[in-house]
């Protein structure tokens, strides 16, 4: 029986680093827009909704042709804002979980993450990862850091510098001692284990790092991760939106944020 995946990209407009955010501007198009086209490019997704609680956002998705969903505006973050819309959508198996701020997102990306799950029915959540090039990366706490065991499952995710290289004194030289995996910022579930995941309290291991994957992990849910060549391209703050903009002015629109080649690694 085939399996059916829907993806949901929660945006909401109070973010406390950069108000209105899906609807900032990227060359005539909201950036809420770049993404659900992007993502409805996808080869493996069925359908792509949008969920938000502000009718603002909800007036500018509608009006270029994305199916919006109003959520309530008490949800606590963007994982609860896409449970809420899948609690309605019972006929989905898998739900990818597509964050809102990543304008030059790559189809094929997507498509990685979702068959991890679609084609081995052993994988509860999956989530992607690209190998760490350059070592002053490490230095960023804003980025979570993966470690993964020999059937490309996650182990631990951390802010910290993971693993940690005794023998080797410099920072700078760790990627000769280990290979080092920054996480890319997109889950795919079954749907029941985002129902239940949302359900569950935070734990401490979250609310220590911020990162609530960790909730996954310390209730005993395995995380497949992805390795692929793909550098994301996240908007946090508006200097992060001029980025994206000279890229996309550069004519790197297409192509910003993947590696040569574009295709996904192979464990």
């Amino acid at each position: 029986m085939k399996v059916r995946a829907v993806g949901v990209i929660p945006a909401r407009w109070a973010s406390s680093r950069f108000p209105g955010k899906p609807l900032a501007e990227i060359a005539g198009k909201p950036m809420i827009q770049w993404v659900w086209e992007r993502a409805s490019r996808s080869q493996t997704l069925e359908r792509v909704l949008i969920a938000t609680d502000d009718p603002r956002i909800e007036d500018a998705a509608k009006a270029f042709g994305a199916e919006v969903v109003m959520t309530p505006t008490d949800l606590k973050s963007g994982s609860d804002r896409v449970a809420w819309v899948v609690r309605g959508l019972p006929e989905y198996d898998v739900v990818a979980n597509i964050q809102g701020d990543e304008p030059l997102l790559e189809p094929w990306v997507l498509d990685t993450a979702v068959r991890l799950i679609t084609e081995d029915e052993r994988v509860p959540v999956a989530t992607l990862a690209r190998v760490v090039e350059d070592p002053a990366e490490l230095r960023n706490v804003n980025t979570a850091r993966v470690v993964i065991d020999k059937d490309g499952f996650a182990l631990y995710f951390s802010r910290a510098v993971i693993p940690y290289c005794r023998d080797v004194p410099r920072l700078e030289d760790w990627p000769e001692c280990h290979p080092f995996y920054d996480q890319i910022g997109l889950y795919v579930f079954r749907r029941d284990v985002l129902l239940a995941f949302t359900e569950m309290e935070p734990t401490s291991l979250e609310r220590a790092e911020k990162l609530e994957q960790l909730r996954l992990l310390q209730n005993g849910i395995r995380i497949k991760v992805g390795i692929v060549d793909f550098r994301p391209v996240c908007v946090d703050t508006p200097a992060d939106l001029e980025v994206v903009r000279r890229l996309v002015e550069g004519g790197a629109g297409q192509e910003a944020g993947r590696s040569a080649g574009g295709t996904a690694r192979k464990e």
